[in-house]
């Protein structure tokens, strides 16, 4: 008997009994019930909408109109037409430009002030930040639709209208309150006894700002930079609202604009755009990933 067994109260056959219990639950049958099979829906829910635009965005305008004929959910004559009248007949690159500018701008515009906001309101002790924090987060809650009936009137009286500097500055009006309270939470996770070392050999609170917490909180900014420039490069309502000619346009408003005709939807083209359209965000993610998962453990691990 070894002296794990003896320190554990148990016999050598106990616990290979006990190993034979556990390994019931490695077997085939109970990963394909627990494992396999839950991922396969969860993949098939989340990839579906990507196969969707891809063979509605090759298939000839002929097997679009005519479903009783054709298969939905195939393509027999795949087609290059849709993709080539959007990039070539359309001024859809310069709205990607547009968009890509847009969000851009107002994402890094964003994490600048959410992280001296987040910064004094979780590492400066001072009386009321945990009101200030609440307040934030209250303004998160706000909706968009609220916003931007009073922002159109400031955009107007600034003479900021029909142009791409009406979305970068309204943007962080929902994107501040969203990233403040995000890297709130990261930097609690940061111990506060670095931060005192520093102080007590002279270092200033910027000097700690940039030099220990930042670095500290990389996967915290990279995880706030992907929610918020997806919100931006998604935003539909003050896109709409702010801009009006075509070629300032970003694509979630233009290729709903320029592909729709009353109420003839030429499909080919939009799920061309939106496949498209998507492309930058799913590189982001991939390349990005790793530092997104960090983030959810915080920043240093006691």
């Amino acid at each position: 008997m070894t002296d794990a067994a003896l320190k554990s109260g148990t016999t050598p056959g106990t616990l290979s009994d006990h190993r034979e219990g556990m390994a019931y639950l490695e077997t085939l049958p109970r990963k394909l019930v627990t494992v396999y099979m839950p991922l396969a829906i969860i993949l098939f829910v989340l990839l579906f909408p990507f196969y969707w635009m891809v063979i509605t965005s090759i298939k000839p305008d002929s097997q679009l109109l005519d479903l009783d004929n054709s298969n939905p959910l195939w393509v027999s004559q795949p087609t290059f037409q849709h993709i080539y009248k959007l990039l070539f007949d359309s001024a859809y690159p310069r709205w990607l430009l547009t968009t890509m500018t847009v969000a851009t701008a107002a994402t890094f515009l964003s994490i600048f002030a959410s992280v001296l906001s987040a910064y004094a309101i979780t590492r400066i002790r001072y009386k009321g930040a945990a009101t200030v924090g609440g307040l934030i987060f209250l303004a998160y809650l706000v909706p968009p639709s609220i916003l931007f009936i009073p922002l159109s009137a400031v955009i107007h009286a600034y003479g900021l209208f029909d142009t791409p500097f009406a979305l970068i500055l309204t943007y962080p009006t929902i994107l501040i309150p969203f990233c403040t309270w995000l890297l709130m939470g990261y930097f609690k996770t940061i111990p506060y006894e670095l931060e005192e070392c520093a102080l007590m050999d002279g270092a200033s609170r910027w000097q700690i700002l940039v030099k220990i917490v930042l670095p500290l909180a990389i996967p915290g900014l990279i995880s706030a930079f992907i929610f918020a420039f997806t919100l931006c490069w998604n935003e539909f309502i003050y896109a709409l609202t702010f801009i009006s000619s075509d070629h300032n346009k970003t694509v979630p408003v233009a290729i709903i604009s320029n592909f729709v005709d009353g109420d003839i939807f030429r499909w080919g083209s939009l799920m061309a755009g939106a496949l498209i359209g998507s492309l930058p965000l799913v590189i982001l993610y991939a390349f990005f990933v790793e530092h997104y998962v960090s983030a959810m453990t915080g920043a240093v691990k006691e």
